[in-house]
């Protein structure tokens, strides 16, 4: 292994969406949301042994298997459920960059 992505930059994993007229009509959901979420990863940077088991039983994955996909991503689950700034600045400039995808027309004959 030459280096793991959470050495080399910070890039937020997962995030919560929420509309504007669910934030207004139901304010209190989305802040158990929230709170639930800071909930989980202080759990799992917490209890090691606990996430590793949900991990085999969610997974469907054996020990091992979950001990080495725990020890290399816990670190990227922080415990305020705060976005780091620089993760954030990377993913605002990939979403600028144009699509480098491109599209073909199939035609229907």
């Amino acid at each position: 292994m030459l280096a793991r992505s959470d050495e080399l930059f910070s890039w937020p994993i997962s995030g919560l969406i929420a509309t504007v007229k669910k934030i207004k009509e139901k304010p209190d959901e989305i802040k158990r949301v929230i709170k639930a979420g800071i909930k989980a990863n202080r759990y799992i940077r917490q209890n090691r042994e606990g996430t590793i088991q949900f991990m085999m039983e969610w997974m469907k994955i054996d020990k091992e298997m979950a001990t080495a996909t725990y020890e290399s991503s816990w670190k990227i689950y922080n415990e305020d459920g705060s976005v780091p700034e620089d993760g954030l600045r990377l993913i605002i400039e990939e979403t600028k960059r144009p699509s480098r995808l491109t599209v073909k027309s199939h035609s229907t004959r």
